[in-house]
């Protein structure tokens, strides 16, 4: 009796490589956003090694994907027509190894090779092998006619055409920090503790920190690695939130006080509603705002951790008619649905899955809030307009276009944070630690009287 044939015991490091290559696709072919493609095609990675390497390859491609496909198109001599896109992107995520990581390059090879089979393209194995082991022999050459095509940069064309109309200045440096790994950002309740004694707890887990900077505001830490939040001290008892520094700038911008009505529109996660509430003791009367029911369950959820609470109503914030009681607020927060090109490092999915058609969408939605809410305030009332986007049209021109209308608000300046822009302040990605957020503060007239234009 012939004994069965044995499954092949598979190579270290194949699995989590077909799955990376499965959530490129999902992402690039199909826009999916990252962090349900990633769980949708990591179920099958059991061992948390696995599933970190996985992680690790799709962020990294990502980060850098013009460029891989460009290579991977060039190391290819004559492309097949079968399963084209498979080989490209499992050709990309072992150059990504090879290129940006320090990785033994046998081992890269090996596990890259051995994917192809997991992937159902056996037969692509001696491709993926030669072009590795081609950039392996001609990096320098290959990367030599890189630097001279747009791909260079590993983002869309048109993403790099909006940075660079823009800012002009800086947008090569915004591109650069969009490549990097973002710190993992905290901000500390220091309604129940300073910020020292929260250092001094990571510094007893041994979590090492970042130098505090003197630009950040004073809730802010940022490890020096990222961590699951289950090894933050204090994370389940609320001593804690995951928040980029830039985002914890809100309370100070709104200016809140105990015994104020606040509104905070589009709410949800709930980062800044939190943070209002922490900074003025919960005592405020706060009504946040947020039309998708999952998210306002996240809002709950990330209140009940901190032991905070206020009004959430499920519903369009762009239409009181349907949510507003009809008194006035002393502060409107809006933290307006945007591009979020400010956040990419964090999010390297979103330069492949933003349009102009969807940007425009964008754009107008936020207009949409913008004439919705101000007449909302109370007369000397205050409100700030929050995006974590770069773009003057989602920025700058947004308030313009509002006070263009003869509306009775004028800007209020911030303090001096990151750089001034005509109506706002704006943070870059990666200065100071920080992710890319923009400020504008208006406020109403006590009387009714012509809107100042800028």
């Amino acid at each position: 009796m012939r004994a069965k044939r044995r499954a092949p015991h598979p190579v270290p490091g194949a699995l989590p490589r077909a799955v990376a290559v499965r959530v490129l696709l999902r992402i690039l072919n199909q826009r999916a956003a990252l962090d349900p493609a990633l769980a949708a095609e990591s179920k099958i990675l059991a061992d948390s090694r696995d599933l970190a390497l996985g992680q690790r390859l799709v962020y990294g491609a990502l980060r850098h994907w013009a460029a891989l496909d460009w290579l991977a198109n060039g190391l290819i001599d004559r492309p097949p027509a079968k399963r084209r896109a498979e080989i490209l992107a499992l050709l990309a995520v072992g150059l990504q190894q090879l290129w940006r990581e320090s990785m033994p390059e046998h081992a890269v090879v090996h596990a890259t090779v051995a994917a192809a089979d997991l992937l159902g393209i056996p037969w692509a194995k001696g491709i993926i092998n030669a072009c590795l082991r081609r950039w392996l022999r001609e990096r320098d050459e290959w990367l030599m006619q890189l630097s001279a095509t747009p791909a260079r940069y590993g983002l869309p064309e048109a993403w790099c055409r909006r940075l660079a109309a823009d800012w002009p200045a800086d947008w090569e440096a915004i591109l650069a920090a969009q490549h990097q790994p973002p710190p993992l950002a905290l901000r500390v309740n220091l309604s129940r503790l300073t910020r020292r004694d929260y250092l001094d707890l990571l510094e007893g887990a041994a979590l090492p920190t970042l130098p505090p900077d003197p630009d950040w505001p004073a809730s802010a830490v940022l490890l020096a690695a990222a961590v699951p939040v289950d090894r933050l001290p204090g994370f389940a008892e609320g001593l804690v939130s995951v928040q980029d520094a830039a985002a914890q700038f809100a309370p100070e911008a709104l200016a809140v006080a105990p015994g104020l009505r606040v509104l905070d529109a589009c709410a949800a996660p709930g980062g800044k509603t939190a943070h209002l509430l922490e900074a003025t003791g919960g005592r405020l009367e706060l009504i946040a705002v947020e039309r998708d029911p999952g998210r306002a369950a996240m809002l709950r959820e990330n209140l009940e951790r901190l032991r905070l609470s206020c009004a959430i109503q499920i519903a369009d914030a762009a239409c009181p008619a349907t949510w507003w009681d009809g008194r006035p607020f002393d502060r409107i927060l809006i933290d307006a649905p945007c591009s979020a090109s400010g956040v990419a490092r964090r999010h390297p999915d979103i330069p492949w899955r933003r349009d102009e058609a969807g940007l425009a969408r964008v754009e107008a939605a936020q207009a949409a809030l913008l004439a919705a809410l101000w007449p909302l305030l109370k007369p000397g009332g205050m409100l700030v307009y929050v995006t974590c986007a770069l773009s003057d049209a989602e920025n700058d021109r947004q308030i313009e276009a509002l006070l263009a209308g003869g509306v009775p608000l004028a800007v209020s300046p911030l303090p001096a944070w990151g750089r001034a822009r005509r109506a706002g302040r704006q943070f870059l990605p990666g200065e100071h630690g920080m992710d890319g957020f923009y400020y504008a503060r208006l406020k109403r007239h006590l009387v009714t009287e012509p809107a100042r234009r800028l």
